[in-house]
């Protein structure tokens, strides 16, 4: 990919992924860039379609095979819709999750395993990587009650127990460690201007490409 950029956000339920997302988006535009705030599942028609059958009903309607596959074609149709045009336009692309969502959920909290994940990983995205990913850490209890506030008919995954999202969030911050030079780990506990300003700061420093402010 040419000339743009990708940022993506990654961790638990309730992080504030969507919101720091949209925050990041909308200062990078400040700064005179041409961005496109996106997000998975989701983000072109026929994921948006997916994001549907797998964000809503009950927790148990799909195995953690199915849903991978569902999450790597609903993320095949994002890259070759509107994340790779867009870089290759030169635009700047910021990410509500991406594909270490599909390992930590499906692929660690769900057990079907990191080579399976590899190989789909391999088949549907190759070897493109974010140019950084942000990883919005917070306990799980805290999040779930955060997610759990803002109601709304997306909460599968939401519903999948407590033991499922403390594997998920130490798979979260496994993936931040085992690849240090993309990933960096933020507290999202703090208030919502404090973690933007974490955020600001980490691609700031990350891709240099501002001054200050």
């Amino acid at each position: 990919m040419a000339h743009g950029k990708f940022i993506t956000f990654e961790g638990g339920e309730g992080g504030g992924k969507s919101t720091q997302a949209r925050l990041l988006a909308e200062r990078l535009r400040a700064h005179g860039l041409a961005v496109v705030l996106t997000r998975e599942p989701g983000g072109a028609p026929g994921a948006e379609a997916i994001r549907k059958l797998l964000v809503e009903g009950d927790p148990d309607r799909w195995d953690a095979t199915t849903e991978a596959l569902l999450h790597y074609a609903a993320r095949r149709a994002h890259l070759t819709q509107t994340v790779w045009p867009a870089l290759k336009r030169g635009e700047w692309v910021v990410c509500d999750r991406f594909a270490d969502s599909t390992m930590a959920y499906q692929g660690i909290a769900m057990g079907l395993g990191r080579e399976a994940i590899e190989v789909l990983h391999a088949l549907a995205v190759g070897d493109f990587i974010p140019d950084l990913t942000l990883v919005l850490d917070i306990p799980e209890d805290v999040g779930l009650a955060r997610a759990g506030a803002r109601g709304g008919a997306e909460d599968r995954y939401e519903r999948m127990g407590a033991a499922f999202h403390q594997t998920l969030r130490a798979a979260f911050r496994n993936i931040a460690a085992r690849e240090p030079e993309r990933c960096v780990l933020i507290d999202a506990e703090a208030d919502i201007d404090a973690v933007a300003a974490r955020v600001w700061e980490t691609v700031a420093a990350a891709l240099d490409i501002f001054s200050s402010g």
